[in-house]
């Protein structure tokens, strides 16, 4: 029987910690017995997540001798992480512990120093924010997990399952990571990675009321998205030379202006899909895209499936099929 300790830190994501328990302690093996042994411990005898208390009776020192410690993600990605913490896992790491991070606890993971100059992933919300605190990590926010050997990560909520059934397989074989995949009612595998899920190209928040320089013209590229928009019309538009308006889109969403306009009409395909049933070919039309193919380029290069992929995934069955697209339009 192998050992998995799953590391409770304070502001934990309780459904993080909550998968990884869950995952690994329903893996039946052919003699009857759970293929794991699962324990959680945590830095407090009482740790908060969210709403939620966990309460832990094992230490750190619960890390000492683990197969594979699963750290959860925190709520807060900026929270420092403890000393003792980084110590715990770099010694665990150092005796052979296999180390995982579900969502955010990439951070923890990277804190630690155990992803420098290796591939990674967490959350996607969470991406800048990751490549600016750890720049000598190589992160992949597209992809559900990353295999680095004796390091993983995992993508946000649901990735975690993925990536536990993923260690499963490779730990038992796939007959009893199928076996446990039916027990979490999961597939084993997915198709496509966590860039499906990405809400691409969105209006910016302001900060405390203040506008960017481009939240104009963003705001009306998102309005008329479907047009045939050039750069020169968008330049136009935004009252400054070309020059000055490739500058500036590089320098606030570090794209040009007609990556932005493909990530916009992507997102607006992906609302038809998910809302209506109009065939591909006209999806594609009505949000912008030229021709056929050059919309299922597009669509597969940013999202990581086809569209037909997508909507199987993604399509709300329950909502009335009249129900017009979300985007909007120049109505």
């Amino acid at each position: 029987m192998r050992s998995v300790t799953v590391l409770a830190l304070p502001d934990l994501i309780a459904y993080d910690l909550t998968i990884a328990v869950e995952a690994f302690n329903r893996v039946p093996l052919s003699n009857g017995e759970n293929g794991y042994r699962v324990q959680v411990c945590g830095t407090e005898p009482v740790l908060t997540a969210g709403p939620l208390r966990i309460g832990t009776d094992l230490g750190l020192e619960a890390l000492v001798g683990a197969d594979t410690i699963v750290v959860p993600g925190r709520n807060d990605v900026t929270a420092e992480t403890p000393a003792e913490v980084i110590a715990a896992l770099r010694s665990a790491h150092d005796f052979g512990a296999r180390i995982a991070s579900i969502c955010t606890g990439a951070f923890t993971l990277a804190a630690a120093g155990l992803l420098d100059g290796k591939r990674a992933t967490t959350h996607w919300s969470a991406a800048d924010q990751f490549r600016a605190a750890f720049p000598a990590v190589h992160l992949d926010p597209d992809v559900l997990y990353v295999d680095e050997g004796d390091v993983l990560t995992s993508a946000g909520a649901s990735a975690g399952l993925d990536l536990c059934l993923y260690m499963v397989q490779v730990d038992y074989g796939a007959a009893v990571a199928a076996a446990a995949a039916k027990l979490a009612v999961a597939p084993l595998h997915r198709s496509g990675g966590q860039a499906q899920f990405i809400a691409r190209n969105t209006l910016p928040a302001t900060v405390f009321g203040e506008k960017t320089e481009l939240d104009d013209v963003l705001g009306w590229i998102e309005v008329n998205a479907h047009e045939s928009l050039t750069l020169a019309a968008i330049a136009e538009r935004a009252s400054l030379s070309i020059r000055t308006l490739n500058r500036r889109f590089q320098n606030e969403t570090g794209q040009t202006p007609m990556q932005w306009v493909t990530g916009v009409r992507v997102r607006h395909a992906q609302e038809m899909l998910e809302r209506t049933s109009h065939g591909i070919e006209r999806i594609g039309r009505d949000v912008g895209f030229t021709s056929p193919a050059n919309f299922r380029e597009q669509f597969r290069r940013l999202s990581g499936v086809t569209p037909q992929a997508y909507r199987a995934a993604f399509r709300a069955r329950s909502i009335d099929e009249t129900t017009p697209a979300a985007y909007p339009s120049a109505c």
